[in-house]
């Protein structure tokens, strides 16, 4: 398994085991669009950093596996490595699945120092993005008739779930819009958001997708919207790749700039 790279050019630091190897970690999903976005942004991370070797991995489902790509870092000989959790949330699979997974890889390449980075999390950057996607659907931030419903995963957590309420407030500021915020898994429903909007004077009402890729759970939200406009995941935006290559600068104190 080969890193992701796209050439030194003049000038630049060669690549080489002294820097840290990026380790990309997505969640892994059985629909073949999630992997596709997830191969999108790990090749604009690559493309934005050609000095760093860049892997994609997935906890689950998909391939190449944590293991996979951290056996591949070590056998490119870095001796250094941070894994940049792909998620929106702090949840098991940062607190528990990918630690674990990082623990093990030590254990079978001792030389091999792994970091695991912050997850992506609420990063006002990412907020900025969904708001691109909610004016991509053709929704004027001057317009005060246009809700905006910001559709999460939801969690058994009340606190995850108030943290994700949060969205609402920043992803609107600025504008005339306004937000409120349902979950696929739980409530409120994206139907009963709508109707909440709808009360509050909004005519024109977008859903707003928190979720890097398409996927089962984004269908079942697009079909519970009816004809109301669908925005896109956010995707390979570019401020997602800003993010990713932060968290990686911070876990590692390289004060690498970020891409444009």
């Amino acid at each position: 398994m080969s890193p992701l790279r796209r050439g030194g050019g003049e000038g630049r630091d060669p690549i080489g085991p002294g820097r840290p190897a990026l380790v990309v970690v997505a969640h892994g999903s059985r629909d073949p669009r999630s992997a596709a976005t997830v191969s999108e942004v790990v090749s604009a991370v690559a493309a934005a950093r050609p000095e760093l070797d860049v892997y994609p991995a997935f906890l689950d489902l998909n391939a190449p596996s944590v293991e996979r790509a951290v056996d591949a870092v070590a056998a490119a000989g870095h001796t250094a490595a941070v894994a940049v959790p792909l998620l929106l949330g702090s949840a098991f699979h940062a607190r528990v699945d990918l630690p674990g997974l990082l623990a093990a890889a030590r254990t079978r390449h001792p030389f091999l120092h792994c970091t695991q980075a912050d997850v992506l999390g609420a990063d006002p950057r990412l907020v900025t993005a969904l708001r691109d996607r909610v004016r991509a659907t053709g929704a004027d931030p001057r317009d005060p008739r246009v809700g905006v419903a910001v559709a999460a995963v939801g969690s058994s957590s009340p606190a995850a779930n108030d943290r994700t309420r949060r969205l609402a407030r920043p992803l609107v500021a600025g504008t005339a819009w306004r937000a409120e915020v349902c979950f696929a898994t739980t409530e409120p429903t994206l139907p009963e958001t709508i109707s909440r909007l709808r009360a509050r004077g909004c005519q024109r009402v977008v859903i707003a997708p928190w979720f890097l890729a398409p996927g089962r759970l984004t269908d079942r939200l697009h079909g519970a919207a009816g004809p109301h406009p669908f925005a896109a995941p956010l995707g390979a935006h570019p401020a997602l790749v800003d993010v990713v290559l932060e968290r990686y600068t911070n876990a590692v104190s390289l004060p690498l700039p970020l891409s444009a």
